[in-house]
């Protein structure tokens, strides 16, 4: 029978949580270098060089891969021999490993959980309470597998029950170009089918946990009809050529993940959950000896990739840039940002609606005349830091925005991750204004060439206040021009036709 001491849980929390933050698993990385060598399109190759770069500077400086670090969820298989020395239940020990974690001054954590979900929604400040999942089993052990799921990934999620004699894979096929590119592609699907609804979407869950390993199975051939089904989604999915960041390309998923579980003769519950590039989970057991002993992996699992800014990107000057320079810019130019430029995103915008209803002026300093926006909520900086991991969010949230801030405020121009819906392209072209797409999953990266941030307006939303940010060299990419031209459109179109042809 083993004593688990609470201490020993609470620190083997923390200290996983923290792992995970900046070592991408081992077999992603291998994974991605692997899809990275076969990519033919330039500007997916590009994206996969910047998150395979930003995951070697993470795992060398120790800081998040991405500036969203992610909602907890923990599955733990608690064994019936098991005792413990604790006066904490098992979910406020879980909470207390993420407060530990997500608060270490070496090493802060973004805090993204908000309480009163449909009222308030006030940022908790420590990202308690987890999610947490208990299963009792045999044995006298305790199995704890963590996960931290950025809201990107998570707002993908999909649900639904098909017919009984329906097609699993036509609903994927048709399901997964519906989620567009907020998920920070390549990365993994994780399909749940079968149970009820809530069984499901579990299955899809702890389907994400477990290891890429589809060229094994490629190599060796599928031994059971969910492994068929595997490989089927596996080539169909990345036919259809959305690519890495949406920009169209060979490698949209890594791996497909399907688990299943019986269900009612009348139903097929079917859920399906992605993984972004982003992707954080480990296991570990406890056994009574003391806390988990996480091995660091070794930097030679990386590959020797260097990113560095492409000799065809045009450097532009952020603090003298008006309509007329912005007009030649076409979708896929890659740019390097230079000056200054303002930071928001959902509450922030939110705000400026409200003030311009009521007639009031923007608060001090907030000038976006012939000026650029960057959704972004930062990680704090730690030691001589300017700023924390600072990736871009997914832009297609400030859509219902995007007419106001253009109309009404004098910006031309916003930076963000994913592509814009069909609202805000065309405010986009009624105001002759751009989109500009930074890299999701590279976001330690993107920090670097952040010089300094100021604070300047709504400090009370913490890292949702307006920041100006000025920059050198910041890599972004052309994503939506001032015709209303989309590469997110074009793009994956693209090399859904060449796949095709290179199939026939």
């Amino acid at each position: 029978m083993s004593l688990i001491k609470q201490a020993d849980f609470i620190q083997s929390i923390a200290d996983a949580l923290q792992f995970i933050s900046y070592y991408h698993p081992k077999d992603y990385i291998q994974s991605l270098a692997a899809a990275y060598e076969r990519e033919q399109s330039p500007a997916a190759k590009d994206a996969m060089a910047q998150i395979l770069y930003n995951s070697r500077l993470c795992a060398q400086g120790h800081r998040p891969i991405c500036q969203d670090t992610g909602s907890v969820v923990a599955f733990i298989r608690v064994g019936m021999g098991v005792r413990w020395d604790a006066e904490l239940d098992l979910a406020a020990m879980v909470d207390a490993g993420v407060r530990q974690a997500y608060s270490d001054p070496d090493n802060i954590l973004r805090a993204s959980m908000v309480s009163d979900p449909l009222g308030s929604r006030r940022n908790t400040g420590d990202n308690t309470p987890a999610v947490v999942h208990v299963e009792l089993v045999a044995g006298a052990k305790v199995e704890v597998r963590l996960a931290a799921k950025g809201g990107g990934s998570e707002n993908k999620a999909r649900f639904t029950v098909l017919n009984p004699s329906a097609s699993l894979v036509d609903w994927v096929l048709e399901t997964v170009p519906s989620l567009g590119a907020g998920w920070c592609p390549p990365g993994m699907l994780g399909i749940g089918v079968g149970g009820n609804a809530e069984k499901a979407m579990l299955l899809a869950k702890e389907a994400l946990l477990e290891p890429i390993d589809i060229q094994e199975l490629q190599a060796r051939g599928p031994a059971n009809r969910l492994e068929e089904l595997r490989l089927e989604l596996y080539s169909k999915v990345n036919a259809l050529g959305i690519g890495a960041q949406g920009l169209g390309g060979l490698t949209t998923v890594l791996d497909v993940k399907i688990r299943d579980f019986p269900t009612h003769a009348a139903s097929l519950p079917v859920a399906l959950i992605p993984n972004c590039a982003a992707t954080r989970h480990i296991e570990f057991e406890l056994d009574g000896s003391g806390p988990a002993q996480l091995t660091p992996p070794s930097l030679d699992d990386w590959p020797d990739i260097r990113w560095a800014p492409s000799p065809e990107a045009i450097r532009v000057d952020l603090d003298h840039l008006g309509p007329d320079d912005i007009a030649n810019w076409r979708p896929g130019d890659r740019l390097l940002l230079n000056g200054k430029l303002l930071t928001g995103r959902d509450a922030a915008h939110k705000r400026i609606q409200d003030l311009l209803a009521r007639g009031e002026s923007l608060p001090a300093g907030v000038d976006f005349n012939n000026r650029f926006i960057y959704y972004v909520g930062p990680v704090d900086p730690v030691g001589d830091e300017v700023v924390g991991p600072a990736g871009p969010t997914t832009a297609t949230r400030m859509d219902r925005f995007t007419e106001m801030m253009l109309g009404q405020t004098g910006l031309i121009g916003m930076i963000g991750k994913a592509e814009r819906g069909p609202a805000a392209i065309a405010a986009i072209k009624q105001h002759a204004a751009v989109y500009l797409m930074a890299v999701g999953g590279a976001a330690f990266l993107v920090s670097q060439a952040i010089r300094s941030s100021r604070l300047i307006a709504f400090e009370d939303l913490g890292m949702e206040a307006i920041r100006e940010f000025e920059v050198v060299d910041m890599p972004v990419t052309v994503a939506v021009d001032s015709r209303g031209e989309s590469i997110h459109q074009s793009g994956p179109a693209q090399w859904r036709v060449k796949i095709e042809a290179a199939a026939a």
